[in-house]
Parts: C-alpha cells; sequence; structure tokens
C-alpha cells in the first residue's frame, strides 16, 4: 500500500509541474490530474478488498485437495 502512495505523491508532484509549465487550462494539465484520480481511485479500491481467510488460502496452496474443490453444474 506504500507502494501507491508513493506513486501518488510522484504523480501530484509532476501534475503540478505539469500545470505550471503548460498552464492550468492545459490538456496536458487535465490528463496529469486524471493520471493522480485514476491512482487514487485504485488507492482505495485496495483498501476495500478484504484479506483471504485461511481456508482460502490452504485452497491456493492445495487446489487438489477434496475441500477444494470446484464443481460445475
Amino acid at each position: 500500500m506504500t507502494d501507491i502512495r508513493e506513486r501518488i505523491e510522484q504523480e501530484v508532484e509532476e501534475a503540478r509541474a505539469v500545470c505550471d509549465t503548460a498552464g492550468s487550462d492545459s490538456a496536458e494539465c487535465a490528463a496529469a490530474w486524471d493520471a493522480v484520480e485514476e491512482l487514487q481511485a485504485e488507492a482505495s479500491h485496495q483498501k476495500q478488498a478484504k484479506p483471504k481467510t485461511a481456508f482460502e488460502k490452504y485452497c491456493d496452496d492445495n487446489p487438489e485437495a477434496d475441500e477444494c474443490r470446484v464443481y460445475d453444474d
């Protein structure tokens, strides 16, 4: 999670620099802030993801176990 926060901080700095250079009404400025917004949305999505249960971890490690079989109808 800290990696995405660092990327957000970097993108914010870049967006500010682009807007200072190209102007706040430029397409480049808008695109830079769109990139920041997308990263913030991804960070929010990652926070909402619930951790795997012990059973889910077990099935990831042992997909051939009888308990982990998935039957298609």
